[in-house]
């Protein structure tokens, strides 16, 4: 656990699933987004579109952050057959999403920047995803009960698809949710 916190922490992420486990980080933080297009360039692969949107969520703070703040900015992709999978746009879109997961392996890929007054650093972590074959009544009770519109492949681990779906997991399970736990407090951790 961070100790002797001496950094203003603020989380640049309306992520409920983020802010709930800052929140069981046992430390002060606070909630501050600014909206930005989340484009990235066509020739960007897996990785490296997330890490191109972290850094973009942190520009907007470069002109207005102090010596004694850490900005944290997050974002999650699924990576599957070399296309990013962002959040779904429709209902039709969340079930061709879970359909082609079905049965079959993917990567979901989340990149944390950190800014400082100093500089910008980043970090990613990568975990492989393996859903059984998702049946029809699996995939439209989850679109009809649940809300895959605010994540990244039309589904959340900690959610019934999650729970009944996948079989298998390599990796960072909080990395799925949202955030690789371990992985941001280390870097906290030596920011301060």
């Amino acid at each position: 656990m961070v100790k002797n916190l001496k950094k203003e922490i603020i989380l640049a992420s309306n992520s409920p699933r983020r802010k709930a486990f800052f929140e069981l980080f046992n430390f002060p933080f606070s909630v501050k987004t600014i909206d930005i297009k989340e484009d990235y360039p066509i020739h960007l692969k897996g990785v490296s579109i997330a890490r191109h949107i972290a850094g973009l969520k942190a520009n907007p703070f470069k002109k207005t952050i102090s010596k004694n703040q850490i900005v944290i900015t997050a974002d999650t992709i699924v990576w599957h057959e070399n296309k990013c999978l962002g959040k779904p746009c429709s209902e039709d879109d969340a079930r061709k999403m879970l359909y082609s997961l079905s049965n079959k392996t993917h990567k979901v890929i989340t990149a944390v920047g950190f800014l400082t007054y100093e500089n910008y650093s980043c970090i990613d972590v990568t975990t492989e995803v393996t859903f059984e074959e998702l049946n029809e009544s699996i995939i439209e009770n989850y679109i009809s009960q649940e809300n895959p519109f605010d994540k990244a492949g039309s589904y959340a681990i900690q959610e019934s698809i999650g729970l009944m779906g996948i079989s298998k997991i390599n990796g960072s399970y909080t990395n799925v949710v949202g955030l690789p736990v371990t992985e941001v407090l280390n870097e906290i951790e030596r920011l301060i």
